[in-house]
C-alpha cells in the first residue's frame, strides 16, 4: 500500500513518538549496511499450506470502489463489499505450477480465514507487467498484511486493519501500519532521499514509532532486495507475539517491534499477537505460489555482516 497522494493532507497532522523520548526528526542519517539473518527457529510443528493450489474455499474476498481513484478521498461512494474470488482473485497455471492470481485492476483484499500467531510465513511471488489506472506509471504494488483483524473494508474501503509487509517494487519489505492509530516500532534512520516522511530502518538506530494514517506512515526497508519484474521473488515474515521479522530474497530488511491497535482514538493501544493473512489488489498484475505457514517458537536474529 503506498499513500504518497495522502502526505499533503496529512503533513502536520501528527508529532511522532519515540520510544527513546527524542523525535523522528532527531533520528541519525542512514548509512548503507549489509546485513544477514541468524539463529533462524526450526518449526515446532507441521506446516500449514495457505493456498492448496486448487481453489479459493480458505480464502474470502473484498473489494473498494469501482473507481480505485477513489480510494483516499472522502466522499459518498460506497465500496463493492464481499466478492472478488473468481474474478479479481483466481488460481491459474502460471511457469507450470499452480499460483494465486491477483488480477490488480480492482482494488481489494484476499483474506485467509485462519487466525494465526508466532509463525514462519513463507511465500514466492511475481508480477506480469501489467499496471492498471490510477497506478499507469506508479511502480508495482502489492502488500503482504498480517495480523489481520476487524470489518473488512475498515480501512479505506478496501482493507482490513493490520500490519504491512509492503510488496512494491523497489520497496519490499517497508512496514506500514494499516488503519488509524494502529503503530509499530523499528529502529529508524533519516534518508533525504525518500519520500515523506524520509525514514529508513537501519539496524542498531534508535527506536521509532510510524501510526497508521498519518503524516508518518511508513518506514523504509534497510535495503532494495527484490528482482526484477517477471522474476520470481521470495518472501519469508516472522512473528512473534507483537514483534516480526522482514525477509526479502534472504535479506533481513525490516524488524519491528511494538505493534499495538486501538479500538478508538482515546482507548490504550494494546499489543497486536495474531490475526489473519491478507493479500492486496492494488493497481498491479501479481502471481502467487508456495505460501505456507509454520509455527515458531522464536524469531532469527537480525546482524551486520561481518
Amino acid at each position: 500500500m503506498f499513500k504518497s497522494n495522502l502526505l499533503a493532507a496529512l503533513c502536520g497532522a501528527f508529532a511522532l513518538s519515540v520510544t527513546s523520548g527524542s523525535a523522528f526528526a532527531a533520528a541519525p542519517e542512514f548509512q548503507p549496511q549489509k546485513l544477514v539473518l541468524k539463529n533462524i527457529p526450526k518449526a515446532t510443528g507441521a506446516a500449514v499450506k495457505l493456498f492448496n493450489g486448487k481453489d479459493l474455499k480458505d480464502w474470502t474476498g473484498w473489494l473498494g470502489y469501482k473507481d480505485p481513484s477513489l480510494t483516499y478521498k472522502a466522499g459518498t461512494a460506497k465500496p463493492i463489499g464481499p466478492g472478488g474470488v473468481g474474478t479479481i482473485f483466481t488460481v491459474v497455471t502460471e511457469d507450470g505450477a499452480p499460483a494465486l492470481r491477483v488480477s490488480g485492476e480492482t482494488w481489494g483484499s484476499l483474506v485467509h480465514k485462519g487466525n494465526y500467531a508466532n509463525y514462519h510465513l513463507h511465500l514466492e511471488y511475481k508480477w506480469s507487467g501489467k499496471r492498471y489506472a490510477p497506478r499507469l506509471d506508479a511502480p508495482e504494488n502489492n502488500g503482504l498484511l498480517y495480523h489481520s483483524h476487524g470489518k473488512p473494508g475498515a480501512v479505506w474501503g478496501t482493507w482490513s486493519r493490520a500490519v504491512e509487509f509492503e510488496i512494491m517494487t523497489g520497496s519490499v519489505g517497508m512496514v506500514v501500519p494499516v488503519g488509524d492509530g494502529l503503530r509499530v516500532d523499528t529502529s529508524v534512520a533519516h534518508d533525504d532521499a525518500l519520500i515523506d516522511p524520509k525514514q529508513r530502518y537501519m539496524f542498531g538506530a534508535p527506536l521509532g514509532s510510524a501510526v497508521g494514517n498519518t503524516a508518518n506512515w511508513n518506514v523504509e526497508n534497510n535495503v532494495n532486495a527484490d528482482k526484477p519484474v517477471g522474476e520470481w521473488n521470495t518472501l519469508d515474515l516472522y512473528v512473534f507475539a507483537n514483534h516480526a521479522v522482514h525477509v526479502v530474497n534472504g535479506v533481513p530488511v525490516m524488524e519491528v517491534w511494538g505493534m499495538c491497535d486501538k479500538a478508538s482514538e482515546k482507548a490504550p493501544c494494546l499489543p497486536l499477537i495474531r490475526g489473519a493473512i491478507q493479500l492486496q489488489s492494488e493497481g498491479a498484475e501479481t502471481f502467487f505460489r508456495n505460501i505456507t505457514l509454520e509455527p515458531i517458537s522464536s524469531l532469527p536474529a537480525i546482524e551486520l555482516a561481518k
